[in-house]
């Protein structure tokens, strides 16, 4: 990649929610019914990233809007526990918004989202942020699909300076986001992630190799474009490779997959503050991953600390395999 300054911090201007979550042992049919676990609820969405970033030792900011009622202040409380400072005081007019999070026995989750007013711009002007050329934001595709906050997104991130971070994950509404906001994020993003699903909808194919020629183009030279893909790693290129590289993702029992995603995304950008190398970073943010779908929720990413001694088992495994074989 591009020599730039490595990153000291995170602002995200998207959204956090209010995830609910429930346990089902599976999805009801159209018109059906069936009985889950009790709801817990929890901050998600744009917390997870954040929450990820912090326990890792990077500074991170909340510069999205977040209401007054149950959810604004749930997310709050959740905030401040991380030590995550937020940007704007809530906001009056209106509740933060929810995610129905139903999660079925194999792990696999499917959310129902319901905006609230971290979906809309506010009075907040995005052009008042101060960004130093350290920094990183980051934009989920949730953000870019609001129908006020998309395009406010889109034309801001077009005018930061070169040497800030941009880093995107489209998420599952990938193909849904209006294509000017789309391109306008693809064109300047440091970073483009997202999954393996998520990536075919926005490149209309499965293949690999097709997507890798399909979205590389539209992404600056010097982006790193990551694909994640469950249990078989992640798919990753860089400085205009031709082909992907693959880092097998470790061996672990799933629990819940809510937020494997948003782990990986949150612990690669504050690997960023470390050392700017992907082939380093990757794994790392791999490693996080697979410890985060060991616990049921959603903000599950662990701390440098639990990463470190996960890591060095790991490391101790494969030198006992080398040493058998």
């Amino acid at each position: 990649m591009t020599p730039r300054a490595p990153i000291q911090r995170l602002l995200s201007v998207g959204s956090i929610l209010a995830d609910i979550r429930i346990e089902v042992p599976s999805l009801p049919p159209r018109g059906g019914d069936v009985l889950g676990s009790s709801a817990t609820v929890m901050a998600g969405g744009g917390f997870n990233i954040l929450a990820a970033a912090s326990r890792q030792g990077l500074p991170a900011l909340f510069a999205g809007l977040h209401g007054t009622g149950p959810y604004g202040t749930r997310i709050r409380e959740e905030l401040a526990r991380e030590g995550i400072a937020t940007l704007l005081p809530p906001s009056p007019e209106a509740d933060s918004g929810f995610c129905i999070v139903l999660v079925e026995p194999d792990g696999e989750r499917t959310f129902v989202t319901s905006p609230g007013i971290e979906a809309s711009l506010g009075e907040r002007a995005l052009s008042d942020i101060q960004l130093t050329e350290s920094d990183a934001v980051f934009v989920s595709g949730y953000d870019l699909c609001y129908p006020q906050l998309g395009p406010a997104i889109g034309a801001w991130i077009g005018r930061l300076p070169l040497a800030v971070w941009l880093i995107v994950d489209p998420g599952p509404l990938a193909a849904e986001i209006p294509p000017a906001i789309i391109n306008a994020a693809m064109s300047r993003a440091s970073i483009w992630t997202m999954n393996r699903r998520e990536a075919a909808l926005l490149g209309g194919t499965t293949d690999l190799s097709e997507l890798q020629r399909r979205i590389r183009p539209r992404l600056p030279p010097d982006a790193l474009l990551i694909i994640r893909d469950g249990a078989a790693g992640v798919h990753f290129c860089f400085d205009g490779c031709a082909t992907f590289h693959t880092i097998p993702a470790p061996r672990v029992a799933m629990v819940d997959s809510t937020g494997a995603g948003d782990a990986h995304t949150g612990v690669l950008i504050a690997a960023f503050a470390h050392k700017i190398d992907p082939l380093w970073a990757v794994p790392r943010a791999n490693a996080a991953a697979a410890l985060s779908v060991t616990r049921p929720g959603s903000a599950t990413a662990p701390n440098r600390e639990e990463l470190d001694r996960f890591l060095a088992e790991l490391d101790r495994k494969a030198r006992r395999h080398e040493a058998e074989a």
